[in-house]
């Protein structure tokens, strides 16, 4: 395990940029943290060092938006909203896995659904500047 500390949303979308560029078909990257701690934020950085930018949102709703890059694709879950891993298999969400990069917002919530191998970023909130974020990344096999 290893932490980055963000001093800004700049500072993640630039760590999830370099974060970016060993990412692969087959990776999967689960985001943990409170509402607003930079998920979506880092979401955004990692589109980007793909060429995809002015096109992201949080998947709230849709649970899931695919993003083609040049050679690769990239899906955005947001599982929020699911009640526990049946409803992920019930929507097909595993089968996401092998196609692409899958980045999850909430991915606690489907832990049962996850492959044996992903890379877990919890966000946590700096209690004494409202801007800083302190990542923790560790890969969970």
């Amino acid at each position: 395990m290893y932490t980055f500390l963000s001093k800004s949303p700049e500072d993640t979308l630039n760590f999830a940029k370099n974060f970016a560029k060993n990412l692969k078909v087959g990776d999967v990257i689960v985001l943990l943290g409170d509402l607003g701690s930079g998920k979506t934020k880092f979401t955004e950085g990692v589109l980007s060092f793909w060429g995809i930018e002015n096109e992201i949102s949080s998947p709230t709703f849709t649970i899931v938006n695919e993003y083609n890059a040049k050679d690769i694709n990239i899906y955005h879950f947001d599982v929020y909203r699911l009640k526990d891993a049946t409803e992920f298999y019930n929507i097909g969400g595993d089968e996401y896995f092998d196609k692409g990069i899958s980045i999850i917002e909430w991915g606690d919530i489907i832990r049962d659904a996850l492959p044996k191998k992903y890379t877990k970023i919890t966000f946590e909130r700096d209690n004494d500047n409202e801007n800083y974020r302190n990542l923790k990344i560790e890969d969970v096999c």
